[in-house]
């Protein structure tokens, strides 16, 4: 399975902080983009995906929204603000919620959730500019890939994301959603 990981530090964290103007959500339209690139291909979804959304803007951080992938998915592109809005009024504060069918939510901020992924064995890469080149990895299928939103990981965020082997998928800087969709790439060039 591949897997996601999204943090925004400025996503809006309850249902009721998502009005029409997804912008003035924390940047919640960056997360949609992210989301679409993650599990989308052209007329369909993609098989096989687990996305992990990490919000931590207000009122209540952190939330942990897991997105995985199947034919009992009830999302469409156009239908997933407000899947996250519901998913976010569903969020339970000492359980993790299953809300439809592959999209739990849970409060677990990202130190948490890196650590018990790493725990299951997976391989876990930071997504940075300034790593190397996805290209000269021998990518497995267990990887976990991370990725922030336009403004980056706060400072406690960076020095535990240090030990992390940063990569990178282009000399540019790109798009979160632009990056997903070059990691999908190299996946699928591997068929992994």
């Amino acid at each position: 399975m591949r897997e996601f990981i999204y943090y925004s530090k400025s996503a809006v964290t309850a249902g009721n902080f998502i009005q029409g103007d997804l912008m003035k959500a924390g940047r919640l339209d960056i997360a949609l983009n992210v989301l679409i690139s993650a599990l989308f291909v052209s007329n369909k979804m993609r098989d096989d995906v687990r996305l992990h959304l990490i919000f931590d803007g207000p009122p209540n951080p952190p939330r942990h929204l897991i997105l995985e992938s199947n034919k009992d998915m009830p999302i469409s592109k156009k239908d997933m603000a407000g899947l996250i809005k519901r998913m976010l009024y569903k969020c339970n504060e000492k359980k993790i919620n299953e809300v439809f069918p592959g999209c739990f939510v849970e409060k677990k901020s990202l130190e948490k959730v890196v650590r018990e992924l790493n725990e299951t064995g997976k391989n876990i890469f930071l997504l940075d500019e300034k790593g190397k080149d996805i290209r000269s990895l021998k990518l497995k299928g267990n990887e976990v890939f991370i990725l922030g939103d336009q403004e980056g990981f706060p400072n406690a965020k960076k020095k535990f994301l240090k030990r992390i082997e940063s990569i990178s998928v282009s000399p540019k800087v790109l798009f979160a959603s632009q990056v997903l969709t070059l990691i999908h790439n190299e996946l699928d060039r591997e068929n992994i």
